[in-house]
């Protein structure tokens, strides 16, 4: 199948397939070829091609976008497998590669979070401060000034590492510890989170109300497979904190559409600068110094090959071309996922027995059903024991209380994303244990709700490993590796490779997981620094205004 290259992505909800026959794509010179067209892979080819570059971006399913992307799970409704809400997509690459004039839109999630407890009060903590201070006030007026000092180190320390404007720590290299600590100028409580504290300690340095305490813990472990007992999981809360999208600090948004629209506008921008991309192409062996072999054994050529891939299955690529020192560090990096996605259908969003109806503000924002601090230390040793725990924390999001859009007139679509889950049971499979799965997440949900599981349509459940087939996330793990402190920052694997002419862009290089795209663009600067192009490097991307 071939395409047209002037049409919009989001036209064929990414499916893109040939724009010529593959022994054409063979015979043309290539100066960059991008392994895998998830967001970031389409940001750096758009950079490349931009600065005169002869790109390829070649993806191996028939869909652009990864783990950010539109299916349509179920006629009529358009949903994103993995990614649910915008939040650090950085503003850099939003105004460099004119996303907003090609149609990028956003709802701000400024009702925050909502969190239910077990004896029928809750916590809803949204943009505006003053409501969250009367919230604080309701369940412990002592915790007020506490929370206000645990809300002001991660400002301190936002303001610190990523101003807006100019000297934004994600942009460019990956800084070391020494110049972070720099910048922190002696502000130990800041060190502490971002290096130190466990979600665990960090609440508890702040706040007494166990409630309270309990509403947050699960922030600090995001896709990550560890207990917020563990230490440095409080800069994990940070990094999905330290966003600035709309200028607004910490703010998260439902891109109107459903989150693929992301991926699709970068690969409008890409295509518009020159990049060809191709769907349904799986790339089985990259060459270093000499391009890609398909799975069907053609060559295409090129001195450049910059991986998106996950750092395991960009060492598969490579074979017995990795670097002995380069394969080591990979194969250190921590890449089994512990969380599992449900996109549900609904007849009606759920009510709340905390706070009824179903149409409310809290159904706006985010949604977290709490563990205890015991029960968090004890479901995380139960899940990595390939058991299933008696219930899960989960996140629900409802992209059609924004966005109808993205559903059926009437129905409601709800995102659950929940852990801890093992990624391979201790008995039986996934496909045998898949419903077990979906009845426990719901319940885990229904606990707190009045009409759930009835509402229910269908469910699709995506386990660790129907993430790693279904969208090629090694482990299925989010992040293409763990985000703790020990592996963020200058810990992170560089762009450039050992291998010639071999680089990475995807998730596991800085500044880390989630849809961010300044990865990509780093992955693009560290390339026409290092690689002879037909154009200089430019000291600026910016174009004028169209």
């Amino acid at each position: 199948m071939t395409t047209n290259a002037t049409a919009k992505t989001a036209d064929s909800l990414g499916v893109l397939g040939l724009p010529m026959p593959v022994a054409e794509m063979a015979a043309r010179p290539w100066d960059a070829i991008v392994v895998g067209a998830g967001h970031n892979g389409l940001t750096c080819a758009a950079y490349l091609a931009r600065a005169g570059r002869r790109v390829l971006v070649l993806e191996s399913r028939e869909r652009v976008g990864g783990a950010c992307t539109l299916e349509e799970v179920w006629p009529g409704y358009r949903i994103s497998p993995c990614a649910y809400l915008v939040g650090l997509l950085h503003p850099l690459v939003i105004e460099e590669l004119g996303l907003a004039a090609r149609g990028l839109r956003w709802v701000p999630a400024s009702a925050g979070m909502f969190v239910p407890f077990d004896d029928g009060t809750s916590l809803q903590l949204g943009e505006d401060e003053a409501q969250c201070e009367e919230e604080i006030r309701r369940l412990n007026p002592d915790d007020l000034s506490g929370w206000r000092a645990m809300n002001d180190v991660k400002r301190r320390l936002r303001d610190a590492l990523r101003p807006p404007g100019e000297g934004d720590l994600w942009v460019g290299p990956a800084p070391g510890r020494e110049r972070i600590e720099d910048l922190l100028k002696g502000d130990d409580e800041a060190r502490k989170l971002l290096f130190e504290w466990s979600m665990v300690e960090y609440v508890e340095r702040f706040l007494d109300d166990e409630r309270i305490q309990m509403a947050y813990l699960g922030q600090g472990v995001i896709g990550t497979n560890a207990s917020p007992h563990d230490p440095g999981t409080a800069s994990v809360h940070f990094h999905h904190a330290s966003g600035r999208l709309g200028g607004e600090p910490g703010m998260w948004g439902y891109v109107v559409g459903g989150m693929g629209m992301v991926s699709f506008l970068i690969c409008d921008a890409a295509k518009a600068e020159g990049a060809v991309v191709a769907t349904g192409v799986p790339v089985a062996r990259i060459v270093p110094g000499e391009g890609v072999e398909l799975a069907g054994g053609e060559r295409i050529r090129a001195p450049v090959v910059v991986s998106n891939a996950d750092p395991r299955v960009t060492l598969g690529l490579l074979g017995n071309s990795a670097d002995p020192g380069w394969r080591g560090q990979v194969d250190s990096v921590p890449i089994v996922g512990c969380t599992v996605k449900l996109n549900v259908a609904l007849r009606e969003l759920p009510d709340f027995t905390a706070r009824p109806g179903t149409r409310e503000p809290h159904h706006f924002g985010q949604i977290n059903t709490p563990l205890t601090k015991d029960e968090w230390r004890e479901h995380h040793r139960i899940a990595k024991e390939g058991r299933l725990p008696p219930r899960l924390w989960t996140e629900l999001y409802f992209q059609t209380a924004h966005d109808p859009s993205v559903a059926p007139e009437g129905v409601h679509t709800m995102s659950v994303f929940a852990q801890y889950v093992p990624y391979a049971f201790e008995e039986g499979s996934w496909e045998a244990r898949r419903a077990e799965v979906e009845r426990l997440a719901l319940a885990s949900v229904g606990r707190y709700c009045s009409n759930i599981p009835e509402a229910v349509i269908a469910a699709e459940v995506l386990g660790p490993p129907d993430i790693e087939r279904h969208v090629g996330l090694t482990g299925g793990h989010i992040f293409q590796g763990e985000i703790l402190p020990d592996y963020l920052w200058d810990r992170r694997l560089a762009p450039k490779t050992p291998m010639p002419g071999v680089y990475l862009c995807g998730a596991f290089t800085h500044p880390g997981g989630s849809v961010i795209a300044v990865n990509g663009r780093n992955a693009a600067m560290e390339v026409l620094l290092t690689t002879p192009g037909p154009v200089t490097t430019p000291t600026s991307t910016k174009r004028p205004p169209e």
